[in-house]
């Protein structure tokens, strides 16, 4: 049996073993080994010393969304029973006319069954209704209808005064400022997401 070397040993020199046919060689291998473990622990510890996640740009902005979103969400449940999934598919289709759920899914970021869940909502208050699609005949086309309509128009002057209060603080040019910053971002996201460099 090959001796098994001490990884944990502080000393650099480090000894000799014998491979399966009992020729001695120089234990190259878990030199390395050994390197590259001081090594990773080394920067793990350099990451928790770094990483503060009240600076982190990430979190920071997922906080953000969030507490915009729940402010707004509750006003759309209080004034219109809306849930903010379903705002978002009467708003996108009120914008881009009739479109497949897997469109929707596309345009809101949103998965396929929170997508499903606000559709048959809306649908159940005849909001929406579902075509025919002629490009697929396994999916529909869901599109507003009057009534969907009707309540697009009492929400959209609401949410552009939820916007102006939310965003007061900040200059026209501040907003356009973080409008392209905004862009860049969910660009560089995107193309995290697909594993580009």
């Amino acid at each position: 049996m090959p001796e098994r070397p001490d990884l944990s040993a502080p000393q650099r020199n480090f000894p000799q073993v014998r491979n399966d046919n009992g020729i001695i060689a120089e234990n190259a291998i878990v030199q390395r080994c050994h390197l590259r473990a001081q090594h990773v622990g080394s920067t793990v510890t350099d990451m928790a010393k770094t990483l503060k996640l009240d600076e982190f740009l990430p979190y920071r902005l997922s906080i953000a969304s969030n507490t915009v979103s729940d402010a707004v969400a509750s006003a759309y449940r209080t004034l219109f029973g809306l849930r903010i999934p379903e705002w978002r598919l009467v708003a996108v289709l009120a914008e881009g006319g009739a479109m497949s759920q897997q469109a929707l899914c596309g345009r809101t970021r949103m998965d396929k069954v929170t997508v499903s869940r606000a559709a048959i909502a809306l649908a159940e208050r005849g909001l929406i209704q579902r075509g025919a699609n002629p490009d697929d005949q396994r999916s529909h086309l869901l599109t507003l209808s009057q009534e969907g309509w009707a309540l697009y128009e009492q929400v959209a002057p609401k949410a552009l005064e939820f916007e102006r209060r939310i965003f007061e603080t900040l200059s026209d040019a501040e907003r356009d400022q973080l409008r392209a910053m905004l862009e860049r971002i969910e660009a560089a996201a995107a193309a995290l997401d697909r594993g580009v460099d």
